[in-house]
């Protein structure tokens, strides 16, 4: 029989461990190892058993255990210690407390959070990302409140078949058995929020309150009895469901998560956040929300989206248009339009947010983007992509100036960076991770003492590597008689090589097997051996991920290599903290430019290995020819299997004669001295820009105060400025048809320029009914390509001049031939406002009709 309600009955402890509840229930334990030993000596093997969850720990204790602690001065004496500290690091003002005009707080929305693996809110990279991103901001004190869903069964857990497919398998989690605790209000009733549906229903939802740290993570659970049944499966897991039950979790994380954030200032006193933040377009909502809660408290529709442009940040974290989420426009239509529209909010404007090139979809990201101020990808070369993507949004502007930055991801190095390493830089160098300074001294770290530690990391990794591949082949129908050969799997001796990812056919997980015989020598090379490692989930949707999976798996499956490479099941933050630290070279090998950024070979980076990577993502970015292994990429060849070809062939060649090479070469005292010359280079240059505190930091002067200021200056004396500027876009967009370059002239060089001489220039300007203060005139000069392009041109602003009577402005100004070669420039005019954060903002620019060449130095 199985039981029809599940549920936690928590441990009642002794007044004397009361601190041991305020530990667990701080999921900084998941970055502070002295706590997690605290944990552990409340009962070892216990502590093993739960897998090192303290929450599952406190449940499963034995009461005469707890009593004897409460008895046991020197472990009171440790708690006490490990309470005060804790106490101290929530408390203590942090590099965040000594900013100028930083904003008061900011909200921020992910849909999922990779925090630690007793919290399963994750499925990938962007979770981790984000779980990361609370860690840093408490690590600094950025005063972050963030907003998530929490999944009734999570991700999937994976298991294989006996023929090597994937299984899926969605465990029932009960709230009450995580760290979590559920807000209520002064009445002790749960406080909830409500979000309408189309036909008067009604999506209700509970808010359970994790704490990361200093930061507080809100998890909507819409698991309640208000709800239908329907309404009660909206948080049942993980990019579960379709089109509708997809819809239904982005309402409620964006709607539903800007009333949470209400409700829980209202009732903790927390501060409202001045700065929204968008991780990814799936809670584009919010900007709506706010857009409703303005136009109630009477600012016009346009004023209130200026307000909430201004105090909104958006990270777009897909280089592929199929990785965005669409919704058709009747299903938009249903839910903000008839029985269930906001009066203020007419559904017509919502629709044209999230208008693309399709007319009948409704795109996440393009909506996104056009209610925030400030977006950014997550890598210079994913900025790139970006812009390319979305420049239709911007007509008439080079990719240069569409405005979409990059801040570069980054990780949490005591998450993720193996104790011993952490513990050697705090005694060889203080203060290193959290400073970010001083990387240069690990030149001066024992090579004796590194390879000490990768040695412990790989044979830690062989270990967990042995005894989940025993349960996986036990889940797989072999008895434990069939299976002593898993005592011998891996070497903790041999060059380990680590794969583990999403399972999406673009990261080519399958592109080690182009060709199985040279990598069948490469694994068995008598002095050279190679072993590898790998871990990955394919979406349950995913059948292609999962053939890839399969052809692996069977591969690994195989007799006389099985000892050598091993698939892992059921890829979570356990298992990478092993392969991150266990592996000495991290291999990535995507199809580029498709890799946003990738994080996990940043991890492994600063636990001394070294990437193979692909120049894509962040490696594209910090590759410097010595810190690592590019894999030549065979860009431009159209063929896709002629393209695995080659690049499988590039990747042969360097594991073979350069990566095995130089770990196999040893010195008199056994020690790869090339090797490691390498791991520490590698630490000195990548060390301090991985690490998420680096991001934040970049997000907090960057994006963040920059946002704060705006959103400030905009709400200020009663939205004075926001009415003003929103009067300003509305009059200049009416009246820039009107808006030509009508003459352009130029003087000062003569038939035959030279480097050095100026070239004057003025330029007539039609501004039909807008003043000159309206518009900025420019020109854009520089190197041209054969079409007469501009190649990357730098741009000089015009003085205006006078204005006729009718309405024509001349402007003028001096621009330096300053290099030799193919010379041109052409003028423009774009919207000027001390507001805009950029010219490009609204997408309005005029440039010469036509031009037909000099004649006497003017430009008709």
């Amino acid at each position: 029989m199985r039981a029809i309600r599940r549920f936690t009955v928590r441990t009642v402890l002794p007044a004397e461990l009361a601190a041991l509840g305020e530990l667990v229930h701080n999921l900084r334990w998941s970055w502070h190892p002295e706590t997690t030993d605290l944990f552990a000596e409340v009962d070892p093997r216990l502590w093993e058993q739960v897998g090192h969850d303290p929450v599952a720990l406190l449940g499963a204790v034995d009461p005469r255990r707890l009593a004897e602690l409460a008895a046991d001065r020197r472990f009171l004496r440790r708690l006490a210690d490990a309470a005060d500290d804790l106490r101290d690091y929530m408390s203590s003002p942090k590099w965040y407390q000594t900013l100028p005009d930083a904003a008061r707080a900011i909200a921020y929305f992910s849909p999922e959070y990779g925090i630690a693996a007793p919290l399963p809110q994750y499925s990938g990279g962007l979770g981790i990302l984000a779980g990361d991103h609370l860690k840093a901001a408490s690590d600094l004190g950025v005063p972050i409140l963030a907003v998530g869903l929490l999944y009734r069964h999570g991700y999937f857990t994976q298991s294989l078949s006996p023929e090597g497919w994937q299984l899926e398998h969605y465990p029932s989690l009960d709230a009450g058995g995580l760290p979590l605790a559920l807000l209520k209000e002064d009445d002790g009733t749960p406080v909830k929020v409500r979000v309408g549906l189309p036909g008067d229903r009604v999506l209700h939802a509970q808010l359970w309150v994790a704490q990361v740290g200093r930061v507080p993570l809100l998890l909507l659970d819409s698991d309640v009895a208000d709800n239908d049944t329907a309404a009660r499966d909206v948080t049942d897991r993980l990019y579960g469901g379709g089109t509708d039950h997809r819809l239904m979790q982005e309402l409620l994380l964006g709607v539903g998560g800007v009333r949470a954030i209400r409700a829980y200032c209202r009732v903790t006193g927390h501060a409202e956040p001045e700065v929204f933040h968008t991780n990814e377009g799936h809670a584009g909502f919010l900007g709506l929300e706010r857009i409703r809660e303005l136009t109630e408290a009477r600012l016009s529709f346009d004023e209130a989206l200026e307000v909430v442009r201004a105090g909104t940040v958006f990270t777009t974290h897909t280089p592929v248009p199929a990785g965005i989420d669409r919704f058709p426009v009747d299903m938009i239509e249903r839910q903000f339009g008839g029985d269930n529209a906001w009066p203020t909010v007419p559904v017509e404007r919502i629709l044209a947010l999230g208008a693309e090139a399709d007319p009948g979809r409704f795109n996440m990201a393009v909506m996104g983007m056009r209610l925030a101020q400030r977006v950014n990808g997550v890598s210079e070369l994913h900025g790139e992509v970006s812009r390319e993507m979305f420049k239709d949004l911007w007509p008439g502007f080079d990719l240069d100036e569409v405005p979409i930055g990059s801040i570069t991801n980054g990780v949490h190095a005591p998450t993720w960076v193996g104790r011993e390493l952490m513990e050697l830089a705090g005694r060889e160098l203080p203060s290193l991770i959290e400073r970010a300074r001083g990387w240069e001294g690990i030149q001066k770290v024992s090579d004796a003492d590194i390879w000490d530690i990768r040695r412990t990391f790989r044979h830690r990794l062989v270990e967990a590597a042995r005894a989940r591949l025993r349960a996986s082949w036990r889940a797989r129908g072999a008895s434990d008689a069939e299976l002593g050969w898993i005592d011998d799997v891996l070497d903790p001796g041999v060059l380990t090589i680590g794969f583990a990812r999403r399972v999406p056919s673009y990261k080519r997980l399958t592109l080690m097997l182009s060709d199985a015989d040279r990598l069948r020598s490469l694994l068995l090379d008598a002095d050279k051996p190679v072993q590898i490692v790998i871990a990955g989930k394919a979406h349950p949707a995913d059948e292609g991920g999962k053939k890839l999976i399969q052809q692996i798996v069977t591969f690994t499956d195989q007799a006389d290599v099985r000892h050598r490479i091993v698939f892992l099941p059921d890829y979570d933050m356990a298992l990478a903290q092993f392969m991150v630290q266990g592996c000495d070279v991290w291999l990535n090998n995507p199809l580029r430019p498709l890799e946003a950024s990738g994080t996990s070979g940043m991890k492994s980076a600063l636990n001394g290995g070294l990437n193979l990577s692909i120049r894509d993502g962040w490696w594209d970015e910090w590759y410097d020819g010595t810190n690592g292994w590019a894999i030549p990429t065979a860009d431009g060849v159209v063929d896709p299997d002629r393209r695995d070809e080659l690049e499988a062939a590039g990747l042969y060649d360097l594991i073979e004669h350069e990566v095995a090479d130089r770990f196999y070469d040893r010195a008199a005292d056994g020690l790869p001295r090339r090797w490691l010359e390498m791991v520490k280079h590698t630490l000195t240059s990548l060390g301090p820009k991985v690490l998420a505190t680096r991001m934040l930091r970049d997000y907090v002067v960057d994006l963040y105060t920059p946002a704060a200021k705006a959103a400030r200056l905009l709400s200020a004396d009663s939205y004075a400025a926001a009415k003003a500027f929103a009067a300003w876009r509305l009059r200049v967009t009416k009246a820039w048809p009107g808006v030509r370059v009508e003459h352009v002239e130029t003087s000062g060089v003569g038939d035959a320029p030279e480097v050095g001489a100026d070239l004057e220039l003025r330029a007539t300007i039609a501004l039909g009914d807008l003043e000159p203060g309206d518009v900025l005139v420019q020109v854009a000069y520089g190197r041209v390509g054969p079409h007469d392009e501009l190649l990357c041109p730098g741009y000089l602003t015009l003085a205006a001049d006078d204005v006729d009577d009718d309405g024509r402005a001349h402007y003028s100004g001096t621009v330096p031939l300053d290099r030799t070669g193919a010379f041109g420039y052409t003028v423009r005019a774009v919207p000027f406002h001390e507001i805009a954060a950029s010219p490009a903002e609204l997408g309005l620019i005029v440039v010469p009709e036509e031009p037909a060449g000099m004649t006497n130095g003017t430009l008709r």
